[in-house]
């Protein structure tokens, strides 16, 4: 049994996609948001920034964070610091211990691209 296929005459074919009805994301933004949502990419960060947006002031000390999420400390720290370079959190140090705020504009402008 022999198949045939047709021939289309590229020239006159309908296009099969709708064309862009909006500018995509720029390469370079792409790359940027790509960093800023791997640092969400992960279970123990996410329980972090939720932990930090319900404490009073979207506050919390470094010595409320490592029980809840049940890891150890240094690897506390280093979820911590991965958040803070991303933005979503700013950190402050008092005394012996390290403070950490919610900053809400980083999570507005990735919450603003997935709703986009």
């Amino acid at each position: 049994m022999t198949t045939t296929f047709a021939v289309t005459d590229v020239s006159t074919a309908v296009q099969c996609c709708a064309p862009l009805v909006r500018e995509p994301i720029p390469q370079s933004e792409a790359e940027r948001l790509a960093v800023t949502l791997k640092a969400l990419a992960d279970p123990a960060r996410l329980r972090l920034l939720s932990i930090v947006a319900s404490s009073a002031d979207q506050e919390a000390c470094v010595c409320d964070l490592i029980e809840p999420v049940g890891l150890s400390q240094p690897t506390v720290s280093h979820h911590l610091k991965v958040l803070t370079e991303s933005g979503f959190l700013s950190r402050s140090k008092r005394g012996t211990w390290a403070y950490y705020r919610l900053q809400p504009d980083a999570l507005r402008t990735v919450a603003t691209f997935l709703a986009a």
